[in-house]
């Protein structure tokens, strides 16, 4: 029987709020999120999951969009400053953030995996009067960043659920690994996780994420559909400096070749087959107002809902960027810092799912799926497992907003986080 799950939940929903805000206090983005990886893998130890992380479950070679060294050592730096052992960070050395917990039952039946994002946002928090976290005291502590896509909730949930099976052993069978990946933000990390053999052998896949278009308390989504391709990109044009007064002729204006390049990227013709987005994100240039400037940079994306879609947006991209730079006659490199396919969530496990969630008692809204109109790092996870045979979905966990993802202001209800490990609970190979 299931419905002591809800009890189970219950109790614990104190704890998983404490994990919560605790994660949101200190937030770390991809690739430097060593107290987080630390505090998820004690807590996994300690409930007696077989633990690996480093270079056990991230291929090195396959990560994306890695911060400096500097970056990286000044973040290892916070951790060891905040306390954490030394044993947990040695393994994430340069960065090899993320854990993998693994439950064996020792009763044959499939393996099953969870998985849940840890990785903040570069953006700094709303210090306003009405941001509930600033409010209760527990808004984030380090400048500029600040966890504005609710993956705080995520790893809470996920530790939750890693204390539900422990009191659940008597009655589970197969395999459980729970995969708290680094690097979602600019979809950098699953890939390193996949390479290193993380999904081996998984036969079903589960994910999800608290709030976009499930908006409202108490819907459940049990499958979504537009999960968008993607590719991240950083672009660097390079022309010549000199005097804007006495000498304009001679330079070669890099911040004219992004400017232009960034009116011609949104310029793009979307795309008959399905739904395409691009956004220039980040745009820096110029050292001075009597310069030529000399550098420009720009940090932007492209998506697509199919992947010939996706593969269209990024060769036109790349197409306008590079004969832009040949018209103002400056050097241009472009560096691909991320990328994700589209993925579609199994039917018949979506069906599954839903008559499961069905079943809870509550004031609850369940619906088969949702449309997610964005990009997932997951959907590399979930083609993994469905590639050897296996079975994936992505939910989402529905919460009142404030205000929307990546806005300075973002918060979620807490009650969704209950409602999130009520729902895995129950899908739990029981």
């Amino acid at each position: 029987m299931r419905p002591d799950i809800d009890k189970l939940a219950t109790s614990l929903f104190p704890e998983v709020c404490r994990w919560r805000r605790d994660f949101h206090r200190f937030p770390e983005v991809g690739w430097t999120e060593f107290r987080t990886t630390a505090k998820v893998a004690e807590t996994l130890k300690n409930l007696g999951f077989q633990v690996a992380m480093g270079a056990e479950i991230i291929r090195k070679e396959s990560r994306m969009g890695v911060p400096d060294s500097r970056t990286l050592d000044e973040a290892m730096q916070l951790a060891e400053q905040a306390g954490v052992d030394t044993k947990w960070l040695t393994p994430q050395e340069d960065g090899l953030t993320g854990v993998l917990g693994t439950w064996e039952t020792g009763r044959p039946g499939p393996t099953v995996a969870f998985r849940f994002d840890m990785d903040a946002l570069a953006i700094q928090e709303s210090d306003s009067s009405t941001h509930l976290p600033y409010q209760e005291g527990f808004h984030s502590q380090i400048l500029g960043k600040m966890h504005a896509c609710g993956h705080d909730g995520h790893t809470a949930i996920g530790l939750g659920l890693a204390s539900l099976i422990p009191q659940l052993q008597d009655r589970l069978k197969g395999t459980i690994k729970l995969i708290f990946q680094p690097a979602e933000e600019g979809v950098r990390g699953a890939r390193a996780m996949v390479d290193a053999g993380v999904l081996e052998g998984v036969d079903r896949f589960f994910s999800g994420h608290i709030g976009l278009h499930a908006n409202r308390n108490g819907l459940v989504a049990c499958g979504v559909s537009q999960l968008l391709a993607t590719s991240k990109m950083d672009v660097t044009f390079r022309g010549i400096s000199a005097h804007a007064a006495q000498s304009p002729e001679s330079g070669r204006n890099a911040l004219l070749a992004a400017a232009a390049a960034t009116l011609h990227l949104h310029s793009i013709s979307g795309h008959s087959n399905g739904l395409s987005r691009i956004n220039v994100g980040v745009f820096r240039a110029g050292s001075g107002r009597n310069v030529v400037a000399d550098k420009a940079f720009l940090q932007l994306e492209t998506r697509g809902e199919t992947q010939s879609v996706q593969d269209y947006m990024s060769k036109e991209c790349i197409r306008m960027i590079r004969h832009t730079a040949k018209v103002y006659d400056v050097e241009v490199e472009i560096k691909l810092v991320g990328e994700a396919a589209s993925a579609e969530c199994n039917p018949e496990l979506v069906q599954e799912v839903y008559k499961i969630a069905s079943s809870m008692t509550g004031q609850l809204e369940v619906v088969p799926t949702l449309p997610f109109q964005a990009s997932e790092d997951a959907a590399t996870m979930m083609t993994a497992v469905q590639q050897q045979g296996g079975k994936a979905t992505y939910l989402l966990f529905g919460s009142h907003l404030p205000k929307g993802h990546h806005h300075p202001a973002f918060d979620f209800d807490e009650e969704t986080l209950l409602l999130a490990l009520r729902t895995y609970g129950r899908l739990l190979p029981l």
